[in-house]
């Protein structure tokens, strides 16, 4: 059939059930995704009852919105739908025949329609208007339309003028369609998602591991709302996603996001898809702001890989103790693995790249997300090298380069308090984590996350703050090893030449309701190393708190000792404690002055050698 010669587009428009007279049984169509699918053209299809539109395979690259309403739908006429990323409508429908799921990995599904290895006769696809000059823009998805155009010996055209007119590899002449229809539906629109208050927290210890001048891929959901508040004050940062969300474009247009750290597209926004409401569309009409380009382009690992600092941020559904990861199955957005894949590998190529994965600790029914292992929990990621963070509302777990015992630790610090001890057992009970693996329970709901905090010291070296944790273990033991036997003697008063197991987890497991200690930690998020360490115990007969000290002998004399100082002040203020103690060798002179500086009313008494210091709260 040939294309259409002429600028006169409205010649060829036809009805959309017209259109469908030239369908023929057995044909291969293929739909448009979210955004990019044809309304109009699919709603007729599947009311029709004629003869010619039966055993039709559909071919969509994700399940998304309500292009077919149900199963139900494929069932009468005897449809079928190839899918590359399986969610709840084909989760449901793999084993009746009616879906047929193909893994692939999204950079690579343009290259598959190109080399006919799926098949494509009809294409329906969703166009805006055409300009005076007889070119329409793809809107707000390119998805892999051009490939399945230029295979197609059918392409029907569904013009929609509420489709916004996008930038990049989206503009195809009207002359390139065979039929024209006009679209009497608006199209498919995803409003902002509500925001609970723990994945506020989620969100704001996802943004904590982000860093000025990241380059972010997001994706769609809660978490990614709520991480807008937390970044809005972050800068130069870059957007190269899949999707493009109301979210981002509020952070676009914070100033947060610049773009100006990443080539090609420097100043753009890189996406393939839209998905979000109205004022994300009218947002988006025009907008040099934002490149749309195909699949195989922005999902490409190998171009993901050149950009520097690339984060792919996602939503989970479930973790497990080694981060092990899987994807939500429910809602109108389907995160595949194999997207998931593509940036997963370019983060690991990209130079100061990470992933980092989110989610809540429990879900809406009160159940873990953190599990011992998600055996065969659908919709998983099977690549837990590739995971270097997860967060939840009760911290963030570094688990890249760690062993499967540090990966469990640093896992059960941050599930739910409640769920702690449990998964604690489990471990044990696997030989995963060790047989006398300390576990304070009533000490779970205690750990101060409030007194994290970052300072900057002389020099310009930052220091981030935060309350010690049972899996600081193996780097607190390094950095006990990295002291000289001279700064040991002045920490513990005796000559300690190791630091086993047994002793060192007695050290790091707290019980916040009789002792503090704050680590230091230098370095970036997720790659950090413990600086310095600072600790008091309480003394109930007293109310008084016993004071010790451990700063890495290359940081000592800038600051560091008098600002963690302060910070166990604060924490034992907040115990009600009067006051604190410590025991100083006459010849330790750097920790008798930080207590002098502290400003609060201090004794000293000598004694063989040993200063006795003690300063009071309330005098």
């Amino acid at each position: 059939m040939p294309r259409s010669k002429k600028l006169g587009w409205k010649k060829n428009l036809v009805s959309p059930e017209e259109a469908l007279t030239k369908i023929r049984p057995g044909m291969t169509i293929f739909i448009g995704t979210g955004p990019a699918a044809p309304l109009t053209l699919m709603k007729t299809l599947l009311k029709s009852d004629g003869n010619n539109v039966r055993d039709l395979e559909f071919v969509q690259l994700a399940i998304q919105g309500n292009v077919i309403l149900s199963v139900k739908d494929l069932h009468i006429q005897n449809y079928r739908l190839k899918t590359f990323f399986s969610g709840f409508v084909s989760s449901k429908t793999i084993k009746s025949g009616l879906i047929d799921l193909i893994p692939a990995y999204s950079s690579e599904i343009p290259e598959l329609i190109n080399k006919g290895k799926i098949p494509i006769d009809v294409a329906f696809i969703q166009i805006t208007t055409p300009d005076s000059a007889g070119y329409c823009s793809f809107g707000v998805a390119v998805d892999v339309a051009r490939e399945a155009m230029n295979k197609a010996s059918l392409v029907v055209g569904e013009i929609n003028s509420d489709m916004p007119f996008t930038y990049g590899d989206t503009f195809v002449s009207i002359k390139d369609f065979d039929l024209l229809v006009h679209s009497n539906k608006e199209p498919f629109l995803l409003e902002r998602y509500q925001v609970s208050e723990q994945m506020k927290k989620v969100a704001e210890n996802v943004a904590s591991v982000i860093k000025d001048g990241d380059c972010l891929g997001f994706s769609n959901g809660s978490m990614f709302e709520a991480l807008v508040p937390h970044l809005k004050g972050k800068k130069d940062l870059g957007i190269h996603s899949l999707y493009f969300t109301d979210a981002m474009a509020e952070l676009v247009k914070s100033g947060a996001v610049t773009n100006s750290r990443k080539t090609p597209f420097r100043g753009k926004s890189l996406t393939s898809y839209a998905m979000g409401s109205k004022n994300l569309m009218k947002w988006l009409h025009r907008n040099p702001l934002v490149e749309f380009q195909g699949t195989d382009f922005v999902c490409n690992p190998i171009f993901i890989g050149k950009i520097p600092q690339f984060v792919a941020l996602y939503q989970a559904e479930k973790v497990d103790l080694l981060g092990g990861v899987a994807f939500p199955l429910t809602g109108s957005v389907i995160t595949g693995p194999g997207e998931v894949v593509d940036f997963f590998q370019g983060a690991e190529a990209s130079e100061e790249g990470c992933t980092v994965i989110g989610l809540t600790s429990r879900n809406l029914k009160g159940e873990s997300n953190i599990l011992f292992s998600l055996m065969d929990y659908p919709n998983q990621l099977r690549l837990r090298e590739s995971v270097y963070m997860i967060a939840t509302e009760f911290g963030v777990a570094n688990l890249k380069w760690k062993t499967l015992r540090e990966r469990a630790q640093a896992m059960i610090e941050i599930a739910h308090p409640n769920d702690r001890q449990f998964l604690m057992e489990q471990a044990k009970n696997k030989n995963l984590l060790y047989a006398n693996q300390i576990f304070i329970s009533h000490s779970t709901h205690l750990y101060p996350t409030h007194i994290a905090c970052n300072a900057i010291f002389k020099g310009g070296i930052p220091i981030r703050f935060r309350a010690i944790k049972p899996s600081d273990e193996e780097q607190m033991r390094r950095f006990f090893y990295r002291f000289s036997d001279e700064a040991k003697f002045y920490r513990f008063f005796y000559s300690v030449k190791t630091m086993a197991h047994d002793k060192m987890q007695e050290y790091v497991n707290v019980d916040y309701s009789k002792e503090m200690s704050i680590v230091g930690l230098s370095g970036n998020p997720g790659d950090e190393t413990i600086v310095a360490e600072a600790r008091f115990v309480r003394d109930d007969r007293s109310y008084y708190g016993e004071v010790a000290f451990l700063i890495d002998d290359s940081l000592q004399g800038i600051g560091i000792g008098s600002y963690i100082l302060n910070l166990l002040i604060q924490m034992a203020k907040e115990q009600g404690l009067m006051g604190l103690t410590a025991e100083v060798l006459s010849d330790n002179l750097p920790m008798k002055k930080i207590f002098e500086k502290a400003n609060y009313p201090m004794e000293a008494q000598l004694e063989n050698g040993v200063y006795s210091l003690t300063m009071h709260f309330n005098e």
